[in-house]
């Protein structure tokens, strides 16, 4: 059993402004936190893995591909895998993290407890761009596999009106508010059902990307990778940019800290577990669609997959059909996992006051925030509705990289002030393993486009005029607090 005593608190209203950007949460105190938050201990190693799995295996693969092909040609599968490489370094860092901080704010409760306030604020606001905006992001290619589905199975489609945002030549893209809405309808529900709906689409999905690679290399030209880097190395980095939008969601476990039952030994295993099976389904698919079609054709293409299985394989639209409903059930997955984390991050900020406590009251009956889950629900909707996919997939990746370029460095300060604090995974190799995911985060974001980081800059100065109006005045670390001698007790 792993025994950590908490700290007495001290007063911090009296400190200067300098001095509220840079103090810390005490770990000890976010572990006490996470083990009596409010939220119900339901999920287990599979339901951890599952979750992260459906926060992640979706959009990426099935729409953002046919994005990234035209930009590293055949060479898209190394451009996976520099993406998956990018992925792990932060995934390794994450896994020691989440075991030692089992809570629901993910890395913006890592970030409190090393870089300070006004770090966390920043890493948590990243966070809202993450999972929010993701899912805006999967919501539309949602829509684009619905149509699809459509035309394959009645010959009718939804007017381009009321399927595709404005700037991609709509007005409102209804089906993918609609999809959001019809996650909110299962989160309210509770975490158990949640799960449950999780793991059944998970499987459907798994199921239809082991089919489009069966079905997809019957008709494999291994001429169709040559040459393998048309575009050069600069390719390939444009192409790892777009893609680490693939890789959004692997973290989604360490925001279930509080729902989990064994938090410290799940959490690690169940991050870790989740990129292993994502990476190698995406470098299967990849190269089963690449050698399927050439290159070239995968410009302009929306449901790529679908496409690919139409142009290349023929028989019909049997495949397309099944592999469209695979892909439908896919995007569902992950609007419902990546909204569930998105309402944990905002429930764990709220209850350290820097967002209104409206997003940490918790419904007693089904242990949901339920107030939470509802507001990012319209904001979510309102997105999807008004953005077209490509700004949103942008927006979410560099957003991403950012947050964990900040887990790799919160371990490595964690090591150095609570070395002897308990620790269920540990990073291998660490310092260097950590140094190479801030510099891996940091390429991959080199390889974003300007109007990105002006967007990206855009962002970041909302956030620091919330924090400056709101934050620092209503933060927990204000409130004097008696001192405090719980002892909190952890299974291995």
């Amino acid at each position: 059993m792993d025994t950590v005593q908490t700290r007495p608190q001290t007063p911090a209203g009296e400190v200067g402004t300098a001095s509220r950007l840079t103090r810390r949460r005490d770990v000890a105190d976010l572990v006490a936190e996470a083990r009596g938050g409010g939220l119900r201990r339901t999920m287990g190693l599979t339901q951890l893995t599952l979750l992260s799995v459906g926060a992640t295996l979706g959009t990426g693969i099935f729409v953002v591909l046919g994005q990234a092909v035209p930009e590293a040609g055949p060479a898209v599968v190394i451009s996976f895998v520099l993406a998956g490489i990018t992925a792990l370094f932060s995934a390794l860092s994450y896994a020691e993290l989440a075991g030692m901080i089992p809570g629901a704010g993910s890395s913006y409760s890592y970030a409190y407890a090393t870089l300070g306030e006004l770090v966390a604020w920043v890493c948590g606001w990243c966070l809202v761009l993450e999972y929010g905006v993701s899912v805006a992001a999967v919501a539309v290619g949602w829509g684009q596999y619905v149509n699809e589905l459509l035309e394959l199975t009645v010959g009718w489609t939804l007017p381009e009106s009321l399927a595709a945002p404005p700037g991609a030549g709509g007005v409102l893209n209804v089906p993918a508010a609609a999809i959001v809405v019809l996650a909110m309808v299962v989160l309210l529900r509770g975490a158990r059902e949640s799960a449950l709906v999780n793991t059944i689409m998970v499987a459907v999905k798994v199921a239809a990307l082991v089919m489009f690679c069966a079905v997809a290399f019957t008709a494999f030209r291994a001429g169709n990778f040559q040459p393998l880097f048309p575009l050069g190395m600069a390719g390939v980095s444009a192409g790892a940019a777009s893609l680490f939008f693939s890789y959004i969601g692997f973290d989604a476990a360490s925001t279930a800290g509080e729902e989990a039952k064994n938090p410290q030994r799940d959490l690690p295993r169940a991050i870790l577990l989740s990129l292993g099976l994502i990476t190698a389904l995406y470098c299967a698919v990849a190269i089963a669609a690449v050698g399927a079609m050439p290159w070239q054709k995968f410009a302009g293409t929306e449901a790529t997959l679908s496409e690919v299985l139409v142009r290349s394989v023929g028989g019909g639209n049997v495949w397309p059909i099944l592999l469209s409903v695979g892909a439908v059930v896919a995007t569902t997955s992950v609007v419902l996992a990546v909204q569930y984390g998105q309402t944990r991050i905002l429930f764990s900020m709220a209850r350290d006051g820097l967002v209104p406590p409206v997003f940490a009251k918790v419904h007693s009956k089904t242990g949901v925030p339920r107030a939470n889950t509802v507001i990012v629900s319209a904001f979510v909707m309102v997105l999807a509705a008004r953005v077209p996919l490509g700004a949103l997939a942008d927006a979410t990746s560099i957003g991403t990289l950012f947050a964990f370029a900040l887990v790799n460095c919160a371990v490595l300060i964690l090591r150095r002030r609570n070395p002897a604090a308990p620790r269920s995974f540990r990073v291998p190799l660490a310092p260097v393993t950590c140094v190479l995911g801030t510099l891996c985060c940091g390429y991959v974001m080199w390889g974003l486009g300007a109007d990105t980081w002006i967007a990206f800059g855009l962002w970041m100065v909302v956030g620091f005029a919330i924090y400056a109006l709101y934050g620092i005045k209503h933060s927990r670390l204000n409130w004097p607090a008696a001192p405090q001698e719980e002892t909190v007790v952890w299974p291995r």
